[in-house]
């Protein structure tokens, strides 16, 4: 499989990067009760197969996920680009605030830094952008960490062109990470015409959907209580019908090529942006190699053009977020 996952650089740093990284915010109940035992193997078998960015943050789980991460990589640091976020924060009647003040950036990191067990981060991002303090300062703040021998690399979340260049201009950012998949194409519009003209690479979040693109979530019953997609209005019991027509679409599909619509989903992706890392959320043995056969999965021309026009922008019902969640994105 190392032959496959074989990509390119982190923005312009010359870091080696896999075209899959792995994501770990499911395995933290985000998506309701997970096994921490099967979650520490999946990471130690996404290394082995060679995936090397390991992707967390210390809103998932708040704490409880880089704590994890920490015990898979034992042994293992010098394998990974191990990846974190600051920005989620703690606050009164809301389930949480935003905060990129410089004190809270060095705060943070430290944080991160302990209950990861390491001295150093390779990527840091920003996970939010906060609006009452500049892009220039929170950065500076992160640049710092950077000259300290604490942070490798900067990147930031969800955020506009604009937002973007100002934060460049104060120190190099290495990488953005932005929801992108059949189901959220956003992006198309401009920013991926600006992530190559500055050299910064994509690393997409949610290229699955949130388990919608596998078409195995066939009713909201399957999904726990408490699991947060719940939350979002493309799960909603009016919306949720109609975005599992469609993506029985893609299945069938799939099943021309013999392959699961999972696979389709994200072959579709490496085809679009060859230059992007997907970071692969998973908290199962099982899904961790269903993804990456993905990588084996070449797609011709007519293909690509038809998902294209299966998943065009407009036909899937509902925002990504929730009205509070999407005031917090930069656009």
């Amino acid at each position: 499989m190392r032959n496959e996952l074989l990509r390119g650089e982190l923005g312009k740093t010359g870091v080696p990067v896999t075209r899959m990284a792995l994501g770990c915010y499911s395995m933290s109940n985000a998506y309701g009760q997970r096994s921490d035992t099967e979650s520490v193997q999946v990471i130690q078998r996404a290394i082995d197969q060679g995936i090397n960015v390991i992707d967390t943050a210390d809103f998932y789980g708040w704490g409880h996920n880089e704590q994890l991460v920490a015990s898979a990589l034992r042994g293992r640091r010098s394998e990974v680009l191990l990846s974190s976020k600051f920005g989620y924060v703690p606050a009164e009647n809301v389930a949480f605030g935003v905060c990129g003040e410089p004190a809270h950036v060095r705060k943070a990191c430290e944080a991160s830094l302990k209950r990861l067990g390491t001295d150093y981060l390779d990527l840091y991002f920003q996970h939010r952008l906060d609006p009452k303090v500049p892009v220039e300062d929170t950065v500076g703040a992160m640049g710092e960490l950077v000259k300290e021998g604490k942070v490798r690399h900067l990147g930031l979340c969800e955020i506009s062109e604009s937002t973007l260049r100002r934060a460049s201009a104060v120190h190099p950012i290495a990488a953005v990470q932005a929801e992108y998949s059949l189901w959220t194409r956003d992006l198309e519009e401009r920013m991926l015409e600006v992530y190559d003209e500055l050299g910064v690479t994509l690393m997409a979040f949610s290229p699955l959907a949130r388990g919608m693109l596998s078409g195995k979530i066939r009713s909201l019953d399957q999904l726990a209580p408490n699991d947060v997609r719940l939350k979002y209005p493309r799960f909603s019991p009016e919306n949720f019908p109609k975005n599992v027509a469609l993506v029985d679409r893609l299945g069938e599909v799939a099943q021309e090529l013999r392959c699961s619509s999972s696979q389709l989903a994200l072959a579709w992706l490496f085809e679009r942006n060859p230059r992007m890392m997907a970071i692969c959320g998973c908290d199962t043995l099982d899904f961790l190699d269903e993804n990456l056969g993905a990588l084996q999965l070449p797609l011709d021309e007519a293909t690509v053009r038809q998902i294209d026009e299966m998943f065009a922008p407009g036909q899937i019902h509902g925002d990504r977020y929730h009205a509070s969640m999407m005031q917090m994105l930069d656009r």
